[in-house]
């Protein structure tokens, strides 16, 4: 039988992280893989999350199985944080995922349960395991224009343009924040015009928000989210913490569905049937940290002050790393990356500057040249702007 298994596409940024790994030069750096990093180059364990996981085991008396949705004080706690108080309880059905994926993947099989026949409309570009998660389970896919090459913007008139073609039925995938390649976001007004043309085309929005904390602050970073929710009568939310608790191995997430609350019961059940037929019970030690985190007035406020930390050291990055280029360049044509927010812009450097990047200077990034500004420290900013100029980017 296993003769006839035919060889898969390589994941892009796992071969890059094994080729950086191989790489003997001791000065090499590692701006490809999504994983935030402090100016050591370590991903650390938060201090809540230290303290939360010392009252766990502590405490924990049993590692039975919660529910198959998971633990609902996960599912209500984190609901609360990405949707606040945009939406009643009574609309919401939720699962807690294997992460932020496990959160995607399970929507996308609500999606082909509920709407065999639906397109899924893309941004071009996306995060890369949207595509292939997508065409893995067989769904029709169409991109939307979203980020514009020439300004490393949204180009908003274009992608609304293209959304305008969507029916019931469709399903819009969207970011709720800090856009994975791009850095480029949707403003609130450029949300509500997105809202606007949803509530027209009867299209379902499904959004994924895999950075909430990273961009401009908790609350900010989850307006259009709220937005959106506030307004159209389903909506689908994959969120994840891996990023913003820093629990990436803990695979940590939750669908949300919103939707009547007169099908909430049916709602909620089928996502309960999805989990069963793909993992059963997910994970629950990170989702317990998370739940305890996020409703102790002290881990919280410990948390939440971290993460603003995190958040303001890539912003200073982005700065520096924008005006070293202004210095070494005589050109603001860098700016934009003083303007992005996230982990995560696209350079705008062809895939030959980008190996070139590599072979002669030692710095990893994904082809297309989106960098993780993580990745970087007060010494690299001008290593990496040093590099850039010299490639002619």
């Amino acid at each position: 039988m296993f003769d006839r298994l035919k060889t898969q596409p390589a994941d892009k940024i796992l071969a890059l992280m094994a080729e950086f790994r191989a790489d003997p030069r001791a000065d090499k750096i590692d701006l490809g893989v999504g994983v935030y990093k402090d100016a050591t180059g370590l991903t650390p364990v938060m201090r809540a999350v230290k303290a939360a996981e010392k009252r766990l085991w502590e405490e924990e008396t049993s590692k039975t199985y919660t529910g198959l949705a998971g633990d609902p004080a996960f599912s209500a706690a984190l609901g609360a944080l990405v949707l606040g108080d945009s939406v009643e309880a009574e609309r919401i059905a939720a699962v807690a995922t294997p992460g932020g994926t496990g959160a995607v993947r399970q929507g996308f099989e609500l999606v082909r349960l509920a709407s065999p026949g639906a397109t899924v409309w893309v941004s071009d570009p996306t995060w890369p395991n949207h595509l292939s998660i997508l065409a893995y389970l067989g769904v029709r896919m169409r991109p939307y224009r979203y980020f514009d090459a020439e300004s490393r913007g949204v180009d908003a008139s274009a992608m609304l343009s293209d959304l305008a073609q969507t029916q019931p039925g469709d399903v819009v995938l969207l970011h709720g924040c800090c856009h994975n390649p791009t850095g480029a976001n949707l403003t609130l007004p450029e949300w509500q015009a997105v809202a606007d043309l949803l509530a027209r085309t009867g299209a379902l929005p499904m959004i994924d928000i895999a950075y909430q904390g990273f961009g401009d602050g908790l609350d900010a970073d989850a307006a259009g989210v709220r937005l959106l929710a506030a307004r159209l009568p389903e909506v689908l939310v994959a969120a994840s913490c891996s990023k913003n608790f820093g629990i990436y191995r803990e695979r940590t997430g939750a669908l949300f569905a919103l939707g009547d609350p007169g099908r909430r019961g049916l709602t909620q059940g089928t996502l309960a049937f999805l989990n069963r037929q793909n993992y059963s019970f997910p994970p629950d030690h990170g989702a317990r940290l998370v739940t305890m985190i996020l409703t102790d007035p002290d881990l919280r406020a410990d948390w939440e002050a971290e993460l603003d930390e995190v958040r303001r050291g890539m912003l200073t990055l982005r700065e520096a790393l924008a005006a070293e280029l202004q210095r070494r360049t005589g050109s603001d044509r860098f700016g934009f990356l003083a303007q992005h927010r996230g982990m995560f812009s696209r350079l705008g450097a062809t895939p030959d500057q980008v190996e070139r990047l590599k072979t002669e200077h030692g710095i990893y990034m994904v082809g297309d040249s989106r960098l993780n500004i993580a990745g970087l420290n007060a010494a690299t900013v001008p290593v990496l702007a040093r590099a850039i100029v010299a490639t002619g980017i």
